[in-house]
């Protein structure tokens, strides 16, 4: 994985089709290229993470939005906001080889995108 593979993320605009994900979301375009070019693990992470728990609040069952932020050692924090600085969960991450500092997700009615396909 290197950071040419993901310079351009900001290419994806809306989305020509939707993908099935094995957790139950679908994935736009721009989301469907980071699964198939290694962060598959961090589309993970966010489906693993729609729980009854979490939906069980309707601003994040609506919309979630997810940063993940990578530490000079390699280490991360995926976090899902309401809204910005309202924090509804974090996940450390010990060790990534994500080659972005962060990416921002949204999580709409269950389809995930990159902010420019939103």
């Amino acid at each position: 994985m290197t950071t040419s593979t993901f310079a351009n993320l900001d290419r994806f605009h809306g989305t020509e089709r939707y993908y099935s994900h094995w957790l139950g979301i679908k994935l736009t375009d721009g989301a469907f290229y980071l699964q198939e070019n290694g962060a598959a693990w961090l589309v993970d992470a966010i489906a693993s993470h729609q729980t009854k728990k979490l939906l069980s609040d309707p601003m994040l069952k609506a919309i979630q939005f997810w940063t993940l932020t990578v530490n000079p050692d390699n280490s991360a924090l995926l976090r899902c906001d309401r809204d910005e600085g309202d924090t509804a969960l974090t996940q450390e991450i010990p060790f990534t080889d994500f080659p972005l500092s962060e990416i921002k997700l949204y999580l709409v009615e269950k389809v995930l995108m990159l902010p420019s396909e939103y």
